[in-house]
């Protein structure tokens, strides 16, 4: 696509600040963050965590209310450093320098949260897909002392940002971050702007993700964005089938991973994104959406109520033991 006429007069003369050319590019002056906390270290919150200091180059302090969550999440960063080391994609000095540039510490911790909270330029929010757990993260920021030009990002997977920054000061510099797991490993963002989110924190949003070597989607805030509202239902639809007796799961995923040509079959998926999450999401859409096309399956509820989450309980549809 050609940039217009105003665009490459703008590229010439330097002045590049919230400029879009014709099509998704966008180009932003402002400097990249230089202090990012990450709130909530599981799985999602650490992988940001890492792509954020190796990449972004930024300072990153870890957030969260479980201090196991803390312990797991340092470890975690310390062997993914180890292991790269051992590739040749870091050398130890890098791999010092990366972790130099990551501390954590605990939510609870009033007195800590408001000497850390009013350095921050960007937050990333990964705790649990529960709107109150999340507010509440909000709350405790900006009682801390949350800058009000900082920005508010969050991680949720199906969430309406609008509704989440209903209740922040400045809803304005509110948006959503939807990284996609294995954080260091898989490539795109998807993007989300709230109703009320301004021009400004978009492009700063999209620049950090150039910076995190991520490519970036955008999508409009409604239930499921992009990647839920087309993969959630696809998952649901081979649970039904599972349940119904089609066939077997490694039959269903075999079919769908050879016939499709995807890298792994729906159970295995969800296996791995975990069953639990992938109900919460089923369960937003057809809230949300009204549509009876989005009831979560009834073997997939049974399923979390049994504890059987997927992976990272060693069993969902399959046994991991």
């Amino acid at each position: 696509l050609k940039p217009s006429l105003d665009a490459m007069r703008a590229f010439r003369c330097g002045q590049l600040p919230a400029l879009c050319l014709s099509g998704t590019a966008r180009f932003s002056t402002a400097p990249l963050p230089k202090k990012i906390a990450v709130v909530g270290c599981g799985q999602m919150g650490t992988g940001i965590t890492i792509v954020a200091a190796k990449h972004a180059g930024a300072e990153v302090v870890g957030l969260d209310a479980y201090p196991a969550s803390l312990e797991r999440s340092k470890a975690f960063a310390a062997e993914w450093a180890g292991k790269e080391a051992k590739k040749g994609r870091m050398t130890e000095a890098e791999v010092d320098d990366f972790l130099r540039k990551i501390t954590f510490g605990d939510l609870k911790d009033e007195g800590y949260l408001k000497t850390i909270a009013p350095q921050m330029d960007f937050v990333i929010e990964a705790v649990s897909e529960d709107l109150k757990v999340k507010q509440s993260c909000y709350d405790a920021l900006q009682a801390a002392g949350l800058p009000e030009g900082s920005v508010l990002a969050t991680n949720t997977s199906s969430i309406s940002i609008t509704k989440l920054a209903a209740k922040v000061s400045r809803p304005e510099r509110m948006i959503g971050m939807h990284f996609m797991n294995p954080v260091p490993v898989m490539p795109l963002v998807e993007v989300i702007r709230g109703l009320r989110t301004d021009d400004a924190t978009l492009e700063l949003t999209l620049q950090l993700c150039r910076a995190m070597k991520k490519e970036h989607s955008t999508s409009e805030d409604r239930p499921g964005f992009i990647a839920n509202r087309i993969l959630m239902p696809y998952i649901n639809e081979a649970v039904f089938a599972l349940q119904d007796g089609v066939g077997t799961a490694e039959d269903i995923d075999k079919t769908l991973k050879l016939g499709t040509n995807v890298p792994m079959g729906p159970l295995t998926l969800a296996d791995f994104i975990g069953l639990d999450t992938c109900l919460s999401i089923m369960r937003v859409l057809h809230r949300d959406l009204g549509d009876s096309k989005y009831r979560p399956a009834p073997l997939l509820v049974n399923y979390v109520e049994a504890g059987w989450l997927g992976k990272k309980t060693k069993r969902g549809f399959y046994d991991y033991s």
